[in-house]
């Protein structure tokens, strides 16, 4: 067993700021996903964060920080976009059991770990997704299906918002994960996510509980249908966002 109690202390403290209280299962829950988090790590590039009390802030509180601009208790189904090593969707399906969730990543191997973490925590109702963003939101199976698509991915705004607003129903949400520093970037998103059938409705700035990291939330609602004609094909939003 980790020799955490200390770290558990800060966890629980931060996450009930956040109005967050977990069950002894849930707690055990981000123990193990902490534990298989670090054993894969040895093999595959998942993160270089590993410290315990590193991990609880930085990927875990982090990631359910989207609580302080979003009712998670009005979200029953979620995509997480570029999900990597399960960040932000395995901390929100762990505090927030009533989602349906789908990771989505470009990279099969992440998935088997992604898989191997679901059927350990066993968590129920979360899908795994191999491919692009761009594909996938053509489907008729996911494109406006979510009420939140959520995204730490490292992309700029415009980008992002092209890969994810298609994923999400008329009144659903799309919140991006950024640094400290996004005005300028949120700025010129803005052309884009108007095109794609959104509106920034929030931008939360915030430093990192136990860090000195700056974190921006940007809350973009779906405010009409996304034109069949985006998502572009696969690339193309990268190199030339709208």
């Amino acid at each position: 067993m980790l020799d955490t109690k200390k770290s558990i202390e800060i966890f629980e403290t931060e996450l009930k700021k956040l109005g967050i209280t977990l069950t002894d299962t849930q707690k055990e829950q981000f123990d193990r996903y902490y534990e298989l988090l670090i054993e894969w790590n040895k093999v595959m590039n998942l993160t270089g964060i590993t410290d315990y009390d590193e991990v609880i802030l930085k990927h875990f509180i982090d990631s359910l920080t989207l609580c302080r601009i979003c009712d998670m208790s009005k979200v029953s189904s979620l995509i997480d976009v570029g999900t990597g090593a399960g960040f932000p969707g395995i901390p929100i399906k762990i505090a927030y059991p009533h989602i349906k969730v789908v990771l989505l990543d470009s990279l099969n191997k992440r998935l088997k770990f992604l898989n191997t973490v679901i059927g350990e925590l066993r968590l129920e109702f979360v899908q795994t997704l191999h491919g692009r963003a761009e594909d996938h939101a053509r489907k008729t199976e996911y494109r406006e299906k979510f009420d939140l698509c959520v995204s730490r991915a490292v992309a700029n705004l415009a980008t992002l918002s092209e890969y994810c607003i298609p994923f999400v129903k008329k009144g659903g949400v799309f919140i991006s994960y950024k640094g400290g520093t996004s005005d300028e970037e949120v700025k010129q998103a803005e052309k884009a996510v108007g095109l794609l059938g959104g509106k920034i409705e929030k931008i939360d700035k915030f430093t990192l509980p136990g860090t000195d990291m700056g974190r921006t939330l940007i809350d973009i609602k779906k405010i009409k249908n996304t034109h069949n004609r985006y998502p572009r094909k696969a690339g193309v939003p990268s190199k030339d966002p709208l």
